[in-house]
């Protein structure tokens, strides 16, 4: 069965913000998004959300309009980018970015996750999704989608464009997985 992952509609945040857990409330245009969602979703029988009200705010919207139930996943958060939460990127010290840059995988200048750990609880969290064989909505957030989609450990794999409110598909097959985005 398939897992679909959903990004988030846009929050209420700066442009240029850098936030993961940071539990950030949704623009006023929620509702007008939520909407569009709803029309171009593969068939779902239960969502999973992450517990940030970003995403459960969205979890619960989708829940009662397509009658599936909701359960949270801690493991669906965003990332944990530590002191660098709330600050602008381009106040980030370079030395820091520079050393997030050079081991990508592994460093963590911002004393919170590295994007391994966030790519470990991701796959544990969809490999067992996807043995309930149900059709699974995950309610989540941009690094989580692009762990997800990463087909191996280097910052070139985990650079997939997903936009607030789009989601992407698992399909599983024997070749190992593939996708769709929307």
């Amino acid at each position: 069965m398939a897992v679909s992952l959903l990004r988030h509609t846009t929050p209420l945040v700066a442009p240029g913000t850098c936030y993961g857990m940071t539990d950030l409330g949704l623009a006023e245009s929620f509702a007008e998004e939520a909407e569009n969602i709803l029309s171009g979703l593969p068939p779902v029988e239960q969502i999973v959300t992450s517990p940030l009200t970003r995403c459960q705010q969205l979890a619960d919207f989708m829940s009662k309009r397509l009658s599936v139930p909701v359960t949270t996943d801690c493991r669906l958060r965003e990332m944990d980018f530590g002191t660098w939460e709330g600050r602008a990127w381009a106040d980030i010290p370079r030395a820091e970015i520079n050393a997030w840059v050079s081991d990508f995988m592994h460093a963590r200048p911002h004393g919170g996750e590295s994007v391994a750990m966030l790519r470990a609880r991701t796959l544990e969290a969809i490999a067992e999704l996807e043995n309930r064989q149900q059709e699974t909505l995950i309610v989540t957030h941009a690094g989580v989608i692009k762990a997800a989609l990463a087909a191996a450990e280097t910052a070139a794999s985990h650079s997939a464009a997903i936009g607030f409110g789009c989601y992407v598909t698992l399909i599983p097959n024997r070749q190992g997985a593939s996708h769709e985005h929307r």
